[in-house]
């Protein structure tokens, strides 16, 4: 039975120290207490833990472009994440989690602000029948998350730009996105986080009694720098991604040049190359250059340069997923 609550919040805008946090909060969670964590991520795609990185996001633009891919422990779907989304964390004993208590507060902190929200069957939250927030779930022994977003002013350019990728780069197993039509709470009024920061507060302790935001910067918790270690991997964030297969053709002046490879681990395996370039020797020396090589433009680039292929290196980072 929950017997106290705590509101805690960050000034922290890093998806890997955030998620690392929120991941320790999980684990030490004391018996009768629930928490509710707000924060959020500057530039960051956030993909869920069975999800393939390359399937899911252009990663490549987005780290050129300064962004942050982050892989978070809940399962679910990919999600852009910017200074006009707002995060939220339930995290309670595991005999106390309740969705419908925890999204009772999502709907009444919005609808407070004078906008009428509803659930919809996919753990997701709507206006009009558009989604404002997506919701995740990660049940342990002795505790449970239930975290989720609120876009109240975040960039829709940058979400179809970073998330849509063709499937034809990269066909792969896994988890894929569903696509939903989306919305910001202020398109139905003018908002500010800091308006939906106070609506969450309030509603949280109208459910869950009285309590003071307090800041989690800073935090002493046990395991905090290995979890932050990991979330910042990039064995985690790429490394974890179902297997699938990965092929790219084109024709240069000096021949056609068309490449499969198996990406296992968030590595190229298996890889074959072919080409009716006059050089035979090309295509086993690429095979060979590129076996094993992190599925990474930076990586790939080296290699090819390593064979002096600059034209290869610079083909590839145009056309990776």
């Amino acid at each position: 039975m929950i017997q106290n609550a705590r509101i805690l919040v960050t000034n922290q805008a890093d998806p890997h120290k955030n998620l690392a946090l929120e991941e320790a909060l999980l684990r030490t969670a004391p018996p009768g207490l629930a928490t509710l964590f707000l924060w959020q991520n500057r530039h960051t795609v956030v993909i869920g833990a069975g999800q393939n990185a390359w399937r899911e996001c252009n990663t490549a633009l987005l780290e050129r472009e300064g962004g942050t891919l982050a892989r978070r422990s809940s399962g679910g779907g990919a999600v852009y994440h910017d200074m006009g989304n707002l995060n939220f964390s339930f995290l309670v004993p595991r005999q106390d989690y309740d969705l419908a208590r925890q999204q009772k507060v999502v709907l009444d902190a919005v609808r407070s602000l004078g906008i009428q929200a509803q659930p919809t069957g996919r753990n997701d939250l709507t206006v009009e029948g558009r989604k404002f927030s997506g919701n995740a779930f990660r049940l342990l022994k002795d505790s449970a998350l239930h975290h989720g977003t609120l876009l109240v002013s975040a960039d829709m350019g940058l979400v179809a730009r970073y998330l849509n990728v063709d499937p034809a780069k990269l066909q792969a197993k896994g988890v894929q996105s569903v696509k939903s039509r989306v919305a910001n709470l202020c398109e139905y009024r003018s908002l500010t986080i800091d308006q939906v920061v106070q609506a969450m507060e309030e509603a949280f302790r109208a459910e869950y009694g009285p309590c003071i935001p307090a800041w989690a910067d800073g935090l002493d918790i046990p395991g905090l720098d290995q979890l932050t270690a990991r979330y910042q991997s990039w064995e985690w964030n790429y490394g974890q991604s179902p297997a699938g297969d990965w092929h790219v053709e084109r024709r240069f002046p000096w021949g056609g040049i068309e490449l499969f490879a198996h990406i296992e681990r968030g590595c190229m395996r298996q890889v074959r190359a072919y080409t009716d370039a006059m050089d035979e020797t090309l295509g086993p020396r690429l095979a060979q250059a590129l076996e094993s090589c992190p599925f990474q433009p930076e990586p790939l680039a080296q290699r090819l340069h390593a064979l002096d292929l600059p034209e290869l290196a610079q083909w590839l980072a145009q056309v990776f997923p």
